[in-house]
C-alpha cells in the first residue's frame, strides 16, 4: 500500500474537537442535539464542518481531480426524450452549466414551434435548494400543475401555469408531492400531510374557484395515502398502505365529483394494486398468493377477483400496466435474481403470454414512460453496471428494436473495458447471497483488488444493476464495486423481503459480511483494502455490520444513516415512524423492542476499534434527522478517544446546511460532493496518490 496523505486522527486534537468542546455530563447519549431550536445544535454541527474540512485538507487537490473528471467523462448538455401527448411532444433540456431541466413542448406536427412549459434553473436562481416533485399537464393541455420544494424538507408548494405563456402562481403551501388531473380540464387532486408529515388526505382542487374538498383521510397512523390515474385515463385510484397492507378506492375520471368507491375493504396483510381496460380491472394481489397473483375483474364489480396468470414458487409478480392490447407485466425471477417484463396479449382469442428479451444478464429493464394507451410500440429503459442508460422502442408487431436515445461516455475508461460477474456468498444459515462485482477487465484476474461493497437491504427495494459515470473514477483507479443483494430487499423477490425484515432483520446485516468475506474468498478483494458504503436504511445496514465485524472494513461512508433505531421507533411524532411498525417493529411489544435494541447501531456501540468513517447529514432531512449521524459522531468520537493511540482511526461528520434526505438538489453540488466522498474512500483504500491509466494495468 502507498503512502496516504496524512488525515489528523482524532488523537492529534481530543480536547480541541466540538465532541469535546460541547460535551454535556448530564447527557451522555447526547439527545440534546434533537432540539433544532437550540443555537448550541448549529454552532456544534458547524464546528464538525470546519473539523471535517479541516481533515480533508490534504485531498482537497484529489476532491478536484476527480470532480473535474466526473465532468470530462459526461455529456453536460442534456436533452432527454421527447414524450407525445394528445397535442404536444414534451422533454427537458439541461444546459452544459445548469443544475436544473428546462420542459419545453412542441405541437406533435410542427417541432419548429417549441415552447417554455417550466423553467426549474430560473426558478431556483434564489434557492440553495430546489426539487419539483410532481409535474401534472391537463388533459387539453391547456395548463401546467407541480409540486415545488425549497428547503429540502419535502413540504411542497402546489403551482399552476396557463400554457403557453401565463406567470406561475402559487394555489397551495405545505402540502403532498403527488399530484393527478382529473380529466375535465379544472380538478386537480393532491395529498395533504398530518403533523408527523405522514400523507394521511387526498384532496380535490378546483383550479378555477379555487376550492378544496377532501376525498379520503386515514386515520390509521401506519397507512399512507397515493394518488394515480389508470392509463386507460378513465379512472382515478386513490390507494392507501401500509408497508404489508393496502386498499383502493376508484372515482371515474371524467367526474371527479363522484364519491370514491372502495374496491375491496383492507385486510391486514394482503396488498394489492390494480390497472384498466375497458371492460375489466386488472388486480395484482398477495391474498393466498405470497409472491402474488393476476387477477381479473368486471369494471361493474371491481371486488370480485378471479384468476388470470397464476401464483408461481419462483417468481414474484411486481407490476402491472396496462394497454388496448393488452398488459406488460413486471415480474422477478427469485434464482436468478433477474427482473423480467413479459407481454400478455388479451386481444386475441386465449391470452398470450411472451418474455421481453433482455440485453445483458444481471441488467435492469422496466417499461419507460408510455403514455399512450393504444400504442404497439413500448419504451424501455436498459442499463446494467456495463451498459450506460438507453431507451429502446420495441415495436410488438415485428419484434424490431430502435434506439431512441442513450447515454454517452467520454474519457480513458470506456464501458466495453468493463467486466462485471455475480458471485453467491453463503450466510450464516447457509442461505446463497447474490454479490455483483463490477471492475476493469484487464485487472479483475490479476489478483485482490482494494474494493468497495454497497448495500440497502430494507423496504423491499432491489438493487438491480445501475451504471455511474462518477464510478468510473473509482474504476479507472483500480477500486473494484460491489453490491450485496442481501435479504431486506426484493433482489430476489418477496420471500427476499419478508426474510429480512421484523424478526428477520439480522439476516440482512450478516449477508452484509457473508458478502464481503465472499470477495476475499473469491479473490476478488484485497482482505486489508474493503470500504462500505450505506445511505439511509443502508447506513443501518452497515453501521450494524460494524458494530458486529468492525475490522472487516477499513472504512465507510454513511450517507444519511439510520442509526437510532430504537429511539427513533419511540417517537411517534416523527415522520414515518408509525408507519414503518410493520418494517421494523412496534417497540410498545416488549419482543419488538428488545429485537431492535439489538440491532439498533447506536444502542450497540462498545469499546473497540472502529474504521475511519465519513459520516454525512442533512440539516432539513424530515426521514433520518441530522442529529442520528450527529449523535453517532459524538459518541464514537468518545469511544476511540479512550483506546491507545494505534487504534484511533479518524470520525468525520459532515453537515448540508442547505439539503434535505437526498442531499444537494442542484447535479453540480451533488457531483461535487460525490467527489469528496470517492477521495475519502481512496484516500482509505491506498490510492489517494496512484493515479491509474485506464490503458495500463497496475
Amino acid at each position: 500500500m502507498k503512502a496516504q496523505p496524512h488525515i489528523p486522527a482524532l488523537h492529534d486534537a481530543t480536547q480541541l474537537s466540538p465532541v469535546a468542546r460541547f460535551k454535556r455530563k448530564d447527557d451522555p447519549y447526547w439527545h440534546w442535539l434533537e432540539n433544532r431550536d437550540d443555537p448550541e445544535v448549529v454552532r456544534f454541527l458547524e464546528q464538525a464542518n470546519q473539523e471535517s474540512t479541516a481533515c480533508f485538507a490534504p485531498l482537497e487537490p484529489l476532491v478536484e481531480t476527480l470532480y473535474a473528471g466526473h465532468l470530462a467523462r459526461r455529456e453536460l448538455a442534456v436533452d432527454g426524450l421527447r414524450t407525445p401527448l394528445d397535442h404536444h411532444t414534451y422533454w427537458s433540456e439541461t444546459a452544459h452549466d445548469a443544475d436544473y431541466p428546462i420542459w419545453w413542448r412542441h405541437p406533435n406536427h410542427n417541432a419548429s414551434q417549441r415552447e417554455c412549459v417550466l423553467d426549474v434553473q430560473a426558478r431556483a436562481l434564489h434557492h440553495d435548494f430546489m426539487e419539483v416533485a410532481d409535474m401534472a399537464i391537463a388533459p387539453d393541455e391547456s395548463w401546467l400543475a407541480w409540486t415545488e420544494d425549497t428547503n429540502g424538507d419535502e413540504n411542497f408548494d402546489l403551482f399552476l401555469r396557463v400554457l403557453p405563456d401565463g406567470e406561475p402562481r402559487r394555489l397551495l403551501n405545505d402540502i403532498g408531492p403527488e399530484l393527478c388531473c382529473a380529466e375535465d380540464n379544472r380538478t386537480l387532486l393532491f395529498t395533504r400531510y398530518d403533523d408527523t408529515q405522514r400523507p394521511d388526505s387526498i384532496w380535490r382542487l378546483d383550479i378555477g374557484s379555487g376550492e378544496s374538498a377532501c376525498l379520503f383521510r386515514e386515520a390509521d397512523a401506519e397507512f399512507w395515502v397515493g394518488l394515480g390515474k389508470t392509463r386507460s385515463r378513465a379512472w382515478l385510484v386513490l390507494e392507501t398502505a401500509s408497508k404489508d397492507t393496502s386498499e383502493c378506492h376508484l372515482i371515474p375520471a371524467a367526474a371527479p365529483d363522484t364519491p370514491p368507491r372502495c374496491v375491496r375493504e383492507r385486510v391486514k396483510g394482503v396488498e394489492y394494486g390494480l390497472e384498466h381496460r375497458p371492460g375489466h380491472f386488472y388486480i395484482l394481489h398477495n391474498q393466498d398468493a405470497p409472491h402474488f397473483q393476476l387477477d381479473v375483474a368486471a369494471e361493474s364489480t371491481p371486488g370480485e377477483w378471479a384468476p388470470l396468470l397464476d401464483h408461481q414458487e419462483y417468481l414474484t409478480l411486481e407490476g402491472v400496466d396496462a394497454f388496448a392490447w393488452g398488459l406488460v407485466i413486471t415480474e422477478r425471477d427469485h434464482r436468478e435474481a433477474q427482473v423480467h417484463l413479459s407481454v400478455v396479449a388479451l386481444d386475441t382469442a386465449t391470452p398470450i403470454k411472451r418474455r421481453l428479451p433482455l440485453p445483458e444478464a444481471p441488467c435492469s429493464l422496466i417499461l419507460g414512460d408510455t403514455p399512450d394507451f393504444d400504442t404497439r410500440r413500448l419504451r424501455l429503459h436498459e442499463e446494467s453496471f456495463t451498459l450506460p442508460p438507453r431507451w429502446i422502442e420495441h415495436d410488438l408487431d415485428t419484434d424490431a428494436r430502435r434506439l431512441l436515445k442513450a447515454q454517452p461516455v467520454h474519457g480513458d475508461l470506456a464501458p466495453e473495458q468493463l467486466v462485471c460477474h455475480r458471485l453467491w456468498a453463503e450466510a450464516h444459515d447457509g442461505e446463497r447471497i447474490p454479490v455483483s462485482v463490477v471492475a476493469r477487465g484487464d485487472l479483475i484476474e490479476q489478483g485482490p483488488l482494494p474494493t468497495l461493497l454497497y448495500g440497502y437491504g430494507a423496504y423491499g427495494e432491489v438493487l438491480d444493476p445501475w451504471f455511474s459515470v462518477a464510478r468510473l473514477e473509482l474504476l479507472s483507479r483500480g477500486v473494484a464495486f460491489a453490491v450485496a443483494h442481501v435479504r431486506g430487499g426484493g433482489d430476489r423477490g418477496e420471500p427476499w423481503y419478508l426474510a429480512g425484515k421484523l424478526a428477520h432483520k439480522e439476516n440482512s446485516f450478516r449477508d452484509f459480511l457473508a458478502a464481503r468475506h465472499a470477495l476475499v474468498a473469491n479473490g476478488v478483494a484485497d482482505t486489508q483494502r474493503i470500504a462500505a458504503y450505506g445511505a439511509s436504511a443502508g447506513g443501518l445496514l452497515v453501521s450494524a455490520s460494524l458494530n458486529l465485524e468492525p475490522d472487516a472494513f477499513c472504512a465507510a461512508v454513511l450517507d444519511v444513516p439510520f442509526v437510532d433505531v430504537l429511539r427513533t421507533m419511540e417517537n411517534p411524532d416523527l415522520p414515518l415512524t408509525t408507519a414503518e411498525y410493520s418494517e421494523w417493529g412496534n417497540p410498545n411489544e416488549p419482543e419488538a423492542k428488545r429485537r431492535i435494541r439489538d440491532y439498533s447501531p447506536l444502542d450497540n456501540l462498545v469499546a473497540q476499534p472502529y474504521p475511519t468513517l465519513f459520516l454525512q447529514g442533512s440539516w432539513h432531512d424530515s426521514r433520518v434527522p441530522y442529529w442520528e449521524p450527529a449523535k453517532l459522531y459524538a459518541r464514537l468520537t468518545e469511544i476511540v478517544s479512550q483506546l491507545p493511540a494505534e487504534q484511533r482511526r479518524p470520525i468525520m461528520l459532515r453537515t448540508d446546511m442547505a439539503a434535505g434526505h437526498g442531499g444537494a438538489s442542484g447535479r453540480f453540488k451533488a457531483w461535487h460532493d460525490n467527489a469528496r466522498q470517492d477521495a475519502f474512500l481512496l484516500w482509505a483504500l491506498g490510492l489517494a496518490d496512484n493515479e491509474v491509466p485506464a490503458d495500463r494495468p497496475r
